[in-house]
């Protein structure tokens, strides 16, 4: 069983946060299209297609930690530091998505928006970046495992 889950949970992972960390650094380049050119629809139409694949695969990215401690729990690591440090980091990066990234981008495109609207949110979207990239090594590296030496 435990391999089943860790199964689901590394393909939830791959299959949710990876097109939310794509479209979410693709939304700002993809803003200032917009700001440059506010007749362009298809540079609109874009925009707003990279913001429902954030929201959507946001959602579906609550199964990853769902997941996570199930298979956690499965293999009595759920006291671990890396382990814990992890669960933290995926919190912040769920708390930055949800409070910072999405509402800045229903905001642009909501309009009106500025460059320094763009930048922002391209900062904030690099957060969220680092963090999932931290879970991900941690993930791999498991401090004090067997595997990190």
């Amino acid at each position: 069983m435990t391999k089943i889950l860790l199964i689901v949970h590394v393909l939830a992972a791959i299959i949710a946060v990876g097109p939310v960390t794509v479209a979410a650094s693709m939304f700002p380049a993809a803003a200032r299209h917009v700001l440059a050119d506010p007749a362009d629809e298809r540079a609109r139409a874009v925009l707003r297609n990279l913001h429902r694949v954030c929201r959507v695969y946001a959602l579906v990215g609550v199964t990853v930690p769902v997941f996570g401690i199930a298979t956690a729990n499965s293999l009595h690591v759920l006291g671990d530091t890396w382990l814990i440090v992890s669960m933290v980091l995926t919190a912040v990066a769920a708390a930055v998505l949800a409070a910072l990234v999405l509402p800045r981008q229903s905001a642009v495109l909501e309009g009106p928006a500025g460059i320094a609207d763009t930048k922002r949110l391209a900062m904030y979207t690099g957060i969220f970046n680092l963090l999932w990239a931290t879970v991900t090594v941690l993930m791999i590296v498991r401090p004090g495992s067997t595997t990190s030496v």
